[in-house]
């Protein structure tokens, strides 16, 4: 069967694994240890692995003797030593199609060295909720205006955004596990807190910061007779990321200019698009970045 150890599960979910509770039994000779997180990522196997630390407080314990146990829905079920210490029991637990969460407790029998007395020490009921919908990690942690950075998780819909405290970004659904956005154009040199909203839970992602970038736009100037076409060039100072780089583009005379989105290809410093003259009008598109904004003037005469 295949395991979801809860070493991998605590990597996703360290803020969970932080507040693990430790079960003490006061007057008892033995503690146990709930290592299991509260909350585990879904796998398609739907097996689950519950872990525990039995530690004896009493020398007088006959380590050999002790015997954990864990009830899950008034099922009782062996747990067997784990590879990761002497004192760490482990049981494996497939939960039934439909489940978001199971309860369970812990039961340890043990027998004293004088070989006579045997105890029992039992846990209090903790609950394990399975997560379907969680964020592992987003592929970059800083980046310039305009540059394409994904999200891996699970759970994902066509309706999440990915914000950056309040400002959302322009989000590409690439598949339940994947998200991708666009930084969008606020104030460099800051970091934001980044997160997934949609009609699921909101999902924190962690921490973005935003580094400045500058590009030069060639020519200056655009004349177009209707109809006519124009080369406008877009240079960046470094590579474009991985994903590629979009450059906000807009105007104040949309039915005098026709162009298609600027997109500086992944490991490019420049791209060429074409403009294209529509109604006549005179006007500026403007560009913005990190850095600041700057503009072009466009001017469309007819035929």
């Amino acid at each position: 069967m295949h395991k979801t150890p809860f070493l991998h599960a605590s990597r996703i979910f360290s803020a969970i694994t932080a507040a693990l509770l430790l079960l003490v039994l006061t007057g008892c000779n033995s503690t146990i240890t709930n290592l299991t997180p509260d909350t585990v990522p879904a796998n398609p196997s739907q097996i689950y692995t519950i872990t525990a630390s039995f530690r004896p407080v009493n020398s007088q314990i006959d380590v050999s003797s002790i015997a954990p146990r864990i009830i899950i829905d008034g099922q009782n079920y062996k747990m067997t030593k784990s590879a990761v210490g002497s004192d760490i029991w482990e049981f494996e637990y497939q939960i039934p199609a439909g489940r978001a969460a199971v309860s369970y407790y812990f039961i340890c029998n043990y027998r004293l060295k004088n070989g006579t007395t045997t105890s029992e020490v039992y846990s209090e009921l903790q609950t394990m909720k399975i997560a379907k919908r969680y964020v592992i990690r987003s592929e970059a942690t800083r980046a310039p205006v305009g540059s394409r950075v994904s999200i891996l998780g699970a759970g994902f819909t066509t309706s999440d955004l990915v914000y950056f405290d309040r400002t959302p970004t322009r989000t590409v659904f690439e598949s339940a596990s994947s998200l991708s956005f666009f930084v969008p154009v606020v104030e460099p040199g800051h970091t934001y807190k980044l997160s997934v909203m949609g009609s699921g839970a909101s999902l924190d992602v962690g921490s973005f910061r935003v580094d400045a970038i500058s590009f030069q736009v060639t020519p200056s100037a655009v004349v177009l007779r209707q109809g006519e076409q124009q080369a406008l060039t877009f240079t960046i100072p470094n590579p474009a990321p991985a994903g590629g780089m979009l450059i906000d583009v807009t105007t104040d005379v949309p039915v005098s200019i026709v162009m298609p989105e600027v997109m500086v290809p992944a490991g490019q410093t420049s791209v060429t698009v074409p403009v294209q003259g529509g109604k006549p009008g005179n006007g500026s598109l403007f560009f913005r970045s990190s850095a600041g904004e700057s503009s072009v003037a466009v001017t469309v005469t007819a035929y």
